[in-house]
């Protein structure tokens, strides 16, 4: 009854959440930024992320959700850790309490590094999103980079957790998918270090934080001019996300539009790829603001509705 009545909460905050963006949106003039992605960008180049595989449309991080995410046109995100024995695998959290179910006790309590790779391989990291997924396994990502070896169209980005660089770097070369390759870091120093090892790499840095914060990181980028990087990630939060503390009279979510357009039009004449994670975003009214303002690329956990907004948008604009 608890778990039930917590979800319905969760639901209805999630409904209000929704229609207050979309009243505002659909209520306000808009702001536009004036650089925007359909001048400069075909449709069939913009870049979608899917979240950790393919979003909410399948697992973490697991060969199947990093199919589905290729067969949707979209570049697949996989979050680099490191097990016990030392291999390199495709898993976000740092322990195993919400992607197994039925965890047995004696690993409750222990953490991904304290595990190792023959022990996470006996798991079933599918069973706790339904019955559908079961049978999903944990993979080393040198097996995510055979999937691709010989594909070029099949790219990946690859969210730092926790692992060694140069060991990463070693095993992309020897699978050969380089060019096919996006790493992500939050801390620019990542992203200087893994072009020194990899000589065709592209990067991501991605920003949270508030809106303060955001500014003085990206103040600092533009001092280094932007070295390094080749795409930039700003997270964008809605109201009723608990991160969304920052979010300023009249604005629809956080940070503010005039921070994002002084953004986009600084990354765009550059080449840098301008995109944004929108938690929780499912109306496309959102994702039309966010392209208004001068985005040119979403990272998603909604990757089928991400397509159908930007594919609208674009038709707009013809």
């Amino acid at each position: 009854m608890c778990l039930r009545i917590a979800f319905l909460i969760m639901r209805t905050n999630t409904i209000l959440t929704l229609l207050i963006v979309a009243t505002w949106l659909h209520g306000t003039e808009p702001m536009r930024s004036r650089w925007n992605v359909t001048q400069h960008c075909e449709l069939q180049d913009f870049i979608i992320q899917s979240h950790r595989g393919a979003g909410e449309l399948s697992t973490d991080n697991t060969i199947e959700a990093f199919t589905l995410g290729w067969q949707l046109h979209t570049i697949p995100e996989a979050d680099v850790n490191t097990t016990k024995d030392g291999v390199i695998i495709a898993f976000h959290d740092k322990d195993l309490a919400r992607v197994v179910k039925d965890l047995p006790s004696k690993w409750k309590d222990k953490l991904i590094k304290d595990l190792t790779f023959t022990e996470l391989q006996s798991l079933d990291v599918g069973a706790w999103k339904g019955l559908e997924f079961t049978g999903h396994q944990i993979p080393r990502i040198r097996d995510v980079f055979a999937a691709m070896h010989g594909k070029p169209e099949r790219r990946l980005y690859l969210d730092i957790k926790q692992v060694d660089l140069k060991q990463l770097a070693e095993e992309v070369r020897t699978s050969g998918v380089g060019s096919q390759v996006i790493l992500a870091a939050p801390k620019h120093e990542t992203l200087l270090a893994w072009q020194h090892l990899v000589s065709d790499a592209q990067t991501l840095l991605w920003m949270s934080g508030t809106e303060k914060t955001k500014r003085e990181r990206f103040q600092l980028l533009k001092e280094s001019g932007f070295n390094g990087i080749t795409q930039l990630q700003i997270h964008v939060r809605l109201p009723g996300d608990p991160e969304a503390k920052d979010i300023q009279t009249g604005e629809p979510f956080t940070p503010s539009r005039a921070f994002l357009i002084e953004v986009a039009e600084d990354l765009g004449p550059r080449g840098i790829v301008f995109q944004t994670l929108p938690y929780g975003a499912k109306d496309p009214s959102i994702y039309k603001t966010l392209l208004d303002l001068g985005f040119a690329s979403f990272a998603t956990d909604h990757p089928e509705v991400t397509k159908e907004a930007v594919s609208a948008y674009y038709s707009t604009k013809k």
